[in-house]
């Protein structure tokens, strides 16, 4: 086993830096989502655009999206071709099926937030069109009527989104690493963790939501048993790799067993991410803001790690 001597560039590199944001950021928006319609549906009903999660989420969701295309377009030799995989779709291919996805949770997503925020919408309009164009009015009030179709719509295509993250580097089957049946599970769960976490911070950082708030008590409650099953996922993810053939074992060797991205997953993804986040709910007195942004920030800082990881560690050995 001969690791390389740069981490960050190696002959068998594909994918570099910017695909590790992109599915970071698409795991954000995915978590993000899926829990604000959650909370949504469970408490606050026609009151949600006045909550700081709602808002964080209305930003969140469709932001963390175009951020990460706006990377992957701008990293191309040609970004101006870029239009051509937006619109020419190859059902063999799964960056092409994951552009068509997050093209269908885009036009849903935003429905929703139209929906949500209705009644902000047609007083903007208002504000800067008079009665210029009513008939916005008219579709503004229509959107909320869809709910029951959109909502579960939604959640649907946001687990397929954060599905997809996994399915992306599982496609490169040169890679015994990334060839992996765990490792759409596993983004799945750690972008909803990423999703909850962003939007605490954003909900309490910029939105003022206090820390003791009924819908941060409801994000917090979920962030412990996705940590676990993230680990646990973790654990199903190298015992495969361990029981597989030769190469599987040379790439989780490669990956764990010494140098710069081992220290990367014991340190980082392990140490910051799972387990610091445990530890400080249980040592840190009281439930207080400083203590939940702090095992927010950790728990996003192991997830964008994981990504890196798993991204370059898992292209370091070939079949």
């Amino acid at each position: 086993m001969t690791l390389p001597i740069d981490p960050f560039h190696f002959p068998s590199l594909v994918w570099d830096w910017p695909i590790a944001i992109y599915l970071f950021l698409l795991g954000i928006s995915a978590g993000s989502v899926t829990f604000a319609v959650l909370l949504k549906r469970k408490s606050l009903g026609e009151q949600a655009s006045t909550h700081g999660i709602i808002k964080a989420a209305a930003l969140l969701g469709p932001g963390a999206v175009i951020f990460g295309l706006l990377i992957l377009i701008f990293h191309l030799t040609r970004p101006w071709t870029f239009w051509k995989l937006m619109f020419n779709y190859q059902f063999n291919s799964v960056m092409s099926m994951g552009v068509m996805l997050f093209q269908i949770y885009m036009a849903v997503l935003f429905v929703w937030l139209g929906g949500v925020f209705a009644r902000e919408l047609s007083t903007l309009r208002q504000h800067w069109l008079g009665e210029r164009l009513n008939i916005l009015d008219t579709l503004l009030r229509a959107l909320p009527r869809t709910e029951k179709v959109t909502e579960p719509l939604l959640l649907l295509l946001a687990v397929l989104l954060g599905a997809y993250t996994g399915f992306l580097l599982s496609a490169l089957k040169s890679y015994p690493m990334l060839n992996n049946p765990v490792l759409p599970v596993l983004f799945l769960v750690s972008g909803l963790s990423s999703g909850i976490a962003s939007c605490i911070v954003l909900a309490t950082s910029l939105f003022k939501t206090p820390a003791d708030d009924h819908g941060i008590h409801f994000l917090h409650r979920f962030e412990t048993p996705l940590i676990l099953t993230e680990a646990l996922l973790l654990l199903c993810f190298f015992t495969g790799l361990w029981f597989g053939d030769g190469q599987k074992v040379i790439a989780m060797t490669s990956a764990i067993g010494g140098g710069f991205w081992s220290n990367v997953f014991w340190f980082g993804v392990v140490g910051l991410g799972l387990l610091t986040p445990l530890i400080l709910g249980r040592l840190l007195p009281g439930k207080g803001l400083t203590k939940l942004l702090l095992i927010c920030c950790c728990s996003l800082t192991g997830i964008l790690l994981l990504r890196y990881f798993i991204l370059y560690a898992g292209q370091m050995t070939v079949a």
